[in-house]
């Protein structure tokens, strides 16, 4: 040993209980949409150790989505708060972000909190003028129709109740 090493028992302890990191990951919320987490949104992919460090893989809910920095930065400093120190992120793209990684909790609470979560799967048949049935969040009405396939974000759609006449977001099955 040279003088200044630190002995093991000096060196502070670091986490390595995956559990933790996925549990700890499941507290840190969506910044556009605050009640569901990025665990639930299926935005965290895969955790592992990599040369004594926390690898995270994060893939965007879209390439351009201008929150991805502050979601990387929310977990980093979540993981470092639990005590995961220098967590590793990595940032991909392929295969794309599908609402269908979004959890069924994860869509329970986007209804409860008045969006309508994505309806299905991911498929072509919208691009063949297909729509889905969604159902109102508020009153729960099969009868909704759209307004604008542009809601308050790039991944929503806005519309309407036919029956309680409420106007709602609706996360788009992407």
């Amino acid at each position: 040993m040279r003088p200044g090493e630190l002995i093991a028992s000096d060196r502070p302890a670091q986490p390595t209980d995956l559990a933790a990191a996925w549990a700890t990951l499941a507290l840190v919320m969506d910044p556009e949409v605050p009640v569901v987490s990025v665990v639930d949104l299926g935005i965290v992919r895969d955790l592992d150790w990599q040369a004594g460090h926390l690898h995270v893989v994060v893939t965007p809910t879209y390439s351009g989505c201008p929150a991805t920095e502050v979601i990387e930065s929310d977990i980093r400093e979540a993981l470092e708060q639990a005590g995961f120190r220098k967590p590793h992120l990595e940032r991909k793209l392929t295969p794309a972000w599908s609402t269908d990684w979004i959890t069924d909790d994860g869509r329970e609470r986007l209804r409860a909190y008045g969006i309508a979560p994505p309806v299905g799967v991911t498929s072509k048949r919208s691009l063949l003028g297909e729509s889905p049935a969604v159902v109102c969040p508020q009153c729960e009405s099969a009868h909704t129709e759209v307004l604008s396939e542009f809601g308050s974000t790039a991944c929503k759609a806005l519309y309407r109740c036919r029956d309680c006449l409420e106007p709602f977001d609706y996360f788009k099955c992407i």
